[in-house]
């Protein structure tokens, strides 16, 4: 597993999706590193980690343990978290593990519980056939990601080839497939059980400061999620950012990063040094 730890101080531990890498926190990681120490991981198969293409279970269950071994192997005795996209359910189930050590969190466009909505697009992808020739036959997947995944403004061509580095081949895009594959969506998918353990935890997470910091205009994780996440955890705070897309980092990169910056930087009590404001 490929991760960067860069900064020194507290730790925030920063758990990308799908098809995204660490890239996708490089410019929190600037932010943060001056105050903070930024360990920020690619998951098996993504990034600059390893690839396998076999004997390696590319699940929920495996993701969650490697997240946690990465994080005990650096001995860290409290930690903030930073999640988006599969690094929901990842982030949040390796937490739930060690809630004791978890300071406070903050969820971008996500989702750590089961939901039956899913963007035909997406449902398209995990069909057994055709969506492997989409994903990492036409890289149809992290391709199309660099278009849709924004909505305020276009990446620069240096920006996705950022993105897509990782994911130019048919066996560098295995996981991206796997990852599409593993999203649960009835209860006889490997990963639903896991999933609703997780779901169950969220409550635990009440006793920790949270801030849900939200792109609206994400064609995956739109504001029904958002909801969902304020009946799970009423007290987090809402920051809503109108015109941010699943990219939403890439759409409002200065705002997004203050805002992660102030509110990792409370005070044990609670009370914010600055105000949150979008």
């Amino acid at each position: 597993m490929n991760y960067l730890d860069e900064g020194k101080g507290h730790p925030v531990v920063m758990v990308h999706g799908n098809p995204t890498w660490s890239f996708f926190y490089r410019n929190a990681i600037l932010k943060l590193r001056d105050d903070f120490r930024c360990i920020v991981p690619d998951h098996i198969g993504c990034g600059l980690s390893d690839k396998p293409q076999k004997d390696y279970n590319f699940s929920l269950v495996q993701r969650i343990s490697d997240l946690g071994e990465l994080v005990d192997s650096l001995e860290l005795d409290s930690f903030d978290l930073v999640v988006h996209d599969w690094g929901g359910a990842i982030g949040i189930g390796m937490a739930l593990q060690r809630l004791e050590r978890l300071r406070r969190i903050v969820i971008l466009n996500t989702a750590a519980f089961a939901d039956s909505r899913i963007p035909k697009r997406i449902a398209v992808c995990r069909w057994p056939i055709l969506g492997k020739l989409i994903v990492q036959g036409m890289n149809g997947f992290a391709g199309q990601a660099v278009k849709m995944a924004v909505h305020k403004r276009r990446l620069s061509s240096r920006v996705k080839s950022g993105f897509l580095y990782p994911y130019r081949t048919w066996n560098d895009r295995r996981a991206v497939y796997e990852f599409v594959k593993d999203i649960p969506m009835a209860k006889s998918h490997p990963s639903f059980g896991r999933l609703s353990e997780i779901e169950k935890g969220l409550p635990l997470l009440r006793n920790k400061p949270a801030t849900l910091i939200w792109g609206g205009k994400d064609f995956c994780f739109n504001d029904h999620f958002l909801r969902r996440w304020k009946r799970f955890l009423p007290h987090a705070t809402e920051i809503r950012y109108p015109l941010a897309g699943h990219y939403l980092i890439e759409d409002e990169t200065e705002k997004i990063c203050d805002a992660i910056e102030q509110f990792v930087s409370f005070e044990d009590d609670g009370i914010p040094d600055t105000d949150l404001t979008v």
